[in-house]
């Protein structure tokens, strides 16, 4: 009997060495370098969770595009394949069956019943595990705003099985975004650790990172429950977390003060290319023009037109609109000076009734030629986005290229005024009308010219607003009257006091609103011209001439 029992065991030791043979040569096998066809088809035939495992490793280590596919769709549970031949292949589902797509050649198969293919089978512990798989692949992609993406998904379901991923990511990723992301992720990993120094190193690395959701996760941190428990035990962790998030407060209100003055000046930006034509056209010809919000809708409705003639080439487009703006509005600007404003010289009532009067005309006009409803310009791709300076302050691009215009456009027509010869005879009309007639300068064409310029300075205006809001007949009406304020402010005819005008009510309005509401907003900033006025009739900048004092 002991002798059979000998022999048993032996046996079953044998066995039990055979079978891990095998088992280390299929793992082997596994580990060998394959295809993604290989791979595809092995993880069909694959019946073990840890076959499955090395199968899925081998596929995130391979160089081939469509590897992010299969790794979605295996996770999704879209990976199926065929019972006759055991191909592989994406379905979608029809009402009649489902459609059937070749992993391996993209052919489509067209929709077949659904008991002809099969789903591959995965569990808990292979979907924790191609989560991981795809946030390496998506963090290892060269499109930063799919790493992004990734490294957001990462923060959303923080895993400390995560922990070596985002540390061997963190130390190759070069865009600044993306790394606050990944170490936000880390640190609230580690702030559900249970030991207490790695919850204080947490908070040390958060407190570094300025965003307002990590000022939220904080003040969780120092929330109580019912029973005046807090959510951190730890009263020294607490006071970490308490010190932290005071000086992000203190940060958070610093950052919001920065972005009101950017938008105050983006804002001072548009009202300076609204205005700086009317200050002219106001100075040189004493003519209250109503009708200058027109001239802006004009140059908005031609940005419109331009895309509508170029729809393939939209990141140019902007940049012909420009000058197509000028012309067009300048154009009906030299129009209407031509046959009625000039008939109206030394009546500044009478012009203002004929300028409102014609505003209304140009409305009707677009209405009838484009229909009342607003217009979409599209946003060329290069002022599209932001700059996420950090997670309190993010600047937009379209604003920060209207101010750079803005100042663009006030320094050339300052040189125009200074350096050439229309710009002297239009200076020169500003100042002494009576004068320059009798120097030979023919006043009623500098009229006309000045008066397109005006105009066609308005109808860049109008560029620059279809990026910030939708095109439609009444789009100028909004920002007649503030135009108007500037040129009172700053000084009828200089520049210098337009541009200070401009940006001072832009900046005023952004930090008065919050507070008072934007209506109320509106009429404190009324009040307060009316009064400096009241001290100053000829604005902040008055110009000096004999004319321009009579």
């Amino acid at each position: 009997m002991r002798y059979y029992l000998k022999t048993l065991a032996f046996m079953c030791l044998a066995l039990i060495g055979l079978c891990s043979q095998v088992s280390f040569s299929q793992e082997q096998n596994f580990a060998q370098t394959l295809t993604f066809d290989q791979i595809t088809e092995q993880l069909i035939t694959a019946k073990q969770t840890k076959q499955k495992t090395l199968l899925i490793e081998q596929l995130a280590a391979i160089d081939d595009e469509r590897k992010q596919l299969l790794l979605e769709d295996l996770q999704q549970g879209s990976f199926y394949y065929r019972k006759e031949d055991k191909r592989p292949v994406y379905i979608t589902r029809e009402e009649s069956g489902y459609a059937l797509t070749d992993v391996l050649s993209g052919e489509a198969y067209g929709v077949v019943k659904k008991t002809t293919v099969r789903k591959v089978s995965i569990n808990n512990t292979l979907r924790k595990q191609l989560r991981t798989v795809l946030a390496w692949v998506s963090l290892s992609d060269e499109d930063v705003d799919i790493r992004l993406g990734a490294a957001t998904e990462l923060l959303k379901s923080p895993d400390s099985a995560n922990i070596e991923l985002i540390k061997s990511v963190l130390a190759e990723e070069k865009n600044p975004a993306v790394k606050v992301v990944l170490q936000q992720t880390l640190a609230v990993i580690y702030l559900a650790s249970e030991v207490e120094s790695e919850r204080l190193v947490a908070i040390a690395d958060l407190e570094e990172i300025q965003n307002k959701e990590v000022m939220q996760i904080l003040a969780n941190m120092l929330e109580q429950n019912e029973a005046g428990e807090f959510s951190e035990p730890s009263e020294k962790v607490r006071a970490a977390a308490e010190s932290a998030l005071n000086g992000m407060r203190s940060e958070e209100k610093f950052y919001s003060v920065v972005e009101n003055l950017f938008f105050g000046l983006s804002l001072g930006s548009v009202l300076l290319l609204a205005a700086v034509g009317l200050a002219i056209t106001f100075g040189v010809m004493g003519v209250i023009n109503m009708a200058h919000g027109e001239m802006i809708m004009l140059g908005a409705y031609t940005t419109y037109v331009i895309q509508i003639l170029m729809p393939n080439y939209i990141e140019m487009s902007l940049l012909i609109a420009i000058p197509a703006a000028f012309l067009v509005s300048g154009m009906f600007g030299i129009i209407i000076e031509r046959t009625v404003i000039r008939h109206l010289y030394g009546r500044p009532l009478e012009t203002l009734l004929a300028t409102f009067g014609i505003s209304l005309v140009l409305q009707q006009m677009v209405r009838s030629v484009f229909s009342p409803l607003n217009k979409t310009v599209i946003t060329p791709e290069w002022m599209s986005g932001s700059m996420q300076i950090n997670g309190f302050l993010s600047l937009t691009n379209n604003r920060f290229y209207i101010i750079i215009f803005s100042l663009i456009v006030l320094l050339g027509l300052i040189f125009l005024l200074k350096k050439t010869f229309i710009g002297l005879q239009m200076r020169a009309v500003t100042q002494n009308r009576a004068m320059a007639n009798s120097m030979g300068i023919r006043s009623n064409w500098v009229d006309a010219l000045t008066f397109g310029l005006g105009s066609g300075i308005a109808g860049i205006a109008g560029v620059a607003l279809s990026q910030l809001t939708n095109v439609g007949p009444n789009l100028g009406q909004a920002y007649i009257i503030d135009s108007f304020m500037v040129v009172v402010f700053g000084g009828v005819g200089n520049l210098f006091g337009t541009f200070f005008a401009a940006m001072s009510l832009g900046v005023a309005n952004k930090f008065i609103e919050p507070m008072a509401g934007a209506v109320l907003g509106k009429i404190i900033v009324l009040v307060f011209i009316i009064l400096f006025i009241q001290w100053r009739p000829r604005g902040l900048f008055a110009l000096k001439g004999r004319f321009v004092e009579d």
